[in-house]
């Protein structure tokens, strides 16, 4: 076994101590990753919390790794010792399913995705722990190549915040000539912009901040509407092809809807704590869509890595020391961050 330093949750909604556990052998099929930095998803504050249920205590967070390879089991032929590598948010699957065997393991039929934390190890039994940690051991199926022509500290986001947004984006073969609106500028909602545009579409963001507009448009979006004021929602009024929609805090979707297009698609990917109410005719009258997305497969994501680097796209981070971490979420909670939080995981060791 590999002894291992982390950070974890003891408990649910307990802060955050370090943890020491020991990771499994590398295997014949196996790669040893030296985890360099590791992002901080808002799924990460949900998952500690407990607030999905079903949590496995201790928990180590964290599914946006990157690092370097440090061994390799004898039987890998994609990875070396030396190259850089990335993990997102699950590490296996059944294998065998029609999902995926389609590339589509996020959806897996059969077991459910593993989970890169918070999940249960198939052979051994024993509980997934996250990238808040020194290292990790993976099968090389569900380990994905980085570029080294970009900032490996801003591309951990992609891991997660990259692809949930990609995945989209290119099931709906979004590009040239599409308007696309995007809901929220937060962590996911700033990779869909840079994303979207990057296809070739005119990007909205709709946001109830007007003080977003500056960064919306830096970031790459052509538009800006403040959604608190009617007369700017009414010019967009059936408007979009697309919608984004990152937000997980209680909103009306009725006044978002009317924003499509006749066929227009609105994209669920943030998770209110509430069921969202909507009124069949918001959708009938235009033959709207409301649709949901999760993350990529390991394939789909391994595109969208050579994306971003073939078009120098990062997610915008703060970095910070795992100390910080219990305050990191608590900014997170106020939208304090723009618009990633990243562990330096060589502040493990400090």
């Amino acid at each position: 076994m590999l002894p291992t330093k982390a950070y974890a949750a003891p408990a649910p909604s307990v802060s955050l101590a370090p943890f020491d556990f020991e990771r499994r052998e590398v295997g014949p099929h196996d790669v040893l990753i030296d985890i360099q930095f590791c992002g901080v998803c808002h799924s990460d504050l949900h998952q500690v919390r407990d607030e999905w249920g079903a949590g496995i205590f201790p928990m180590v967070p964290g599914h946006e790794i990157v690092g370097r390879i440090t061994k390799v089991g004898d039987h890998v032929k994609n990875f070396k010792v030396g190259d850089l590598a990335g993990v997102g948010c699950m590490v296996d699957s059944c294998r065998t399913c029609p999902s995926c065997q389609e590339g589509l393991e996020q959806y897996c039929e059969t077991t459910g995705m593993v989970g890169t934390y918070g999940g249960t190890e198939k052979e051994t039994g024993r509980p997934t722990y996250g990238g808040y940690s020194s290292q990790i051991v993976v099968d090389e199926k569900y380990t994905l190549k980085v570029s080294e022509k970009l900032d490996l500290a801003r591309v951990a986001p992609l891991l997660c915040a990259g692809i949930t947004t990609y995945s989209p984006l290119r099931q709906w073969k979004v590009g040239p000539g599409h308007r696309v609106g995007v809901m929220g500028l937060g962590g996911l909602g700033h990779m869909a912009v840079k994303l979207a545009a990057a296809m070739g579409a005119e990007v909205t963001v709709l946001s109830t901040s007007p003080n977003k507009e500056a960064d919306a448009k830096e970031l790459g979006a052509h538009k800006f509407v403040v959604t608190k004021d009617e007369a700017q929602l009414k010019e967009v009024r059936s408007y979009f092809d697309f919608i984004i929609n990152t937000v997980s805090a209680p909103l009306d979707l009725a006044s978002y809807l009317n924003l499509l297009r006749r066929d227009g698609t609105m994209i669920l990917l943030g998770v209110p704590p509430e069921a969202p109410q909507v009124h069949a005719f918001n959708l009938i009258g235009k033959r709207r869509r409301i649709a949901g997305s999760l993350i990529g497969g390991i394939a789909e994501t391994q595109e969208m890595l050579d994306f971003c680097a073939e078009h120098n796209i990062m997610s915008d981070i703060e970095l910070i020391d795992i100390k910080d971490i219990n305050e990191s979420y608590e900014r997170m909670l106020k939208g304090d961050v723009k618009y990633r939080f990243v562990i330096d995981l060589a502040t493990l060791n400090n």
